[in-house]
């Protein structure tokens, strides 16, 4: 008797928990594209396909008829998906528009899903010479009060999309935004990667609830 390979177990279930339990303990800036659309529509696998058959930041442009094209994407999970397309597109009108980081209170706004996070969230903003986000990554995240960094982990998507520059930011659980000493120290150490690398820090915005503190509004840019 010739024995049959076994496929080997789908994840999808253990995945699907694991990213709804990450979303409850860190908040939805955590969770990839795969993960938020397997939490709409309950199937981690069907995510993953999608994902990759489909432009999800073009979603409420694509035709229903490309949705369910899609294995695992019946009529049903095809409306939820194009339900919350539009319903992001009405939150955020201008969501298609390449975000522009102007200032700290740019910084401010597209920190909005980690201003109220009960853990610590360390994030990169990689631009390119006219200052428009290529790309948004958080970096890192920690406890109530720390957030541990390294600058490889923070010049590693720069160099990744051949950013201009970067603006670093994270939140202060507490609600108040003033820098702590180690925020100071961190920041010195990246900036002084930086320069190294050729790659400027042009801020840090440290963002809680209701309130943002800006190093380079405070003069506090210094290796």
């Amino acid at each position: 008797m010739t024995d049959v390979p076994m496929e080997p177990r789908e994840r999808g279930p253990d995945m699907l928990r694991e990213a709804s339990e990450r979303l409850t303990e860190c908040g939805p800036g955590v969770l990839t594209d795969a993960e938020l659309i397997a939490i709409l529509i309950g199937s981690a696998d069907a995510a993953a396909r999608f994902c990759t058959a489909v432009n999800v930041r073009r979603l409420h442009n694509v035709p229903s008829e490309e949705l369910t094209a899609v294995q695992g994407i019946g009529p049903e999970r095809a409306r939820k998906l194009l339900a919350a397309a539009e319903l992001g597109r009405r939150l955020w009108p201008d969501g298609d528009a390449t975000p522009l980081v102007r200032g700290p209170e740019s910084v401010y706004e597209l920190c909005r899903d980690i201003r109220a996070a009960n853990r610590e969230h360390f994030v990169g903003f990689y631009l390119n010479s006219r200052n428009q986000v290529l790309r948004r990554e958080i970096i890192s995240i920690g406890s109530l009060n720390a957030s541990i960094v390294h600058p490889r982990e923070v010049f590693a998507p720069a160099i990744a999309v051949s950013a201009a520059s970067l603006v670093l930011a994270h939140n202060h659980p507490s609600g108040d935004p003033t820098p702590s000493e180690e925020d100071l120290a961190i920041t010195r150490r990246l900036l002084e990667a930086g320069r190294i690398i050729g790659i400027d820090v042009l801020d840090h915005v440290i963002v809680a609830r209701e309130s943002y503190a800006s190093f380079k509004e405070r003069r506090l840019l210094r290796g």
